[in-house]
């Protein structure tokens, strides 16, 4: 049974807090590569809105994703990013149907 997991973060940022948010989530993003469990994590915005970004994380499997939210990293940014959000964010977790990486 193939076991990654996809999650896709939507993110909407309070206006002039975009660059802020790009340096957090950018750093979380190389840290989060680094991780054993991670096989991709892109940090992307929306073309034609600044403020609306998406994070794409693809995790070998479940438990890699609980790991990922157990690293310093991960905290530091959760943390960082709050106060800059407009909305809460929204994960959406998607099972891996097809792909070169199952």
């Amino acid at each position: 049974m193939n076991e990654i997991l996809n999650v896709h973060v939507e993110v909407q940022v309070k206006t002039g807090m975009e660059a802020a948010f790009v340096a957090a989530s950018g750093e979380n993003a190389r840290c989060s590569r680094m991780e054993p469990g991670v096989i991709r994590f892109d940090l992307l915005r929306d073309a034609e809105l600044p403020g609306r970004f998406l994070l794409i994380e693809v995790y070998r499997n479940p438990a890699a994703a609980v790991a990922h939210k157990e690293t310093a990293h991960y905290a530091t940014w959760r943390d960082a990013v709050a106060p800059m959000m407009a909305v809460p964010r929204v994960g959406r977790k998607y099972a891996t149907l097809d792909s070169p990486d199952a």
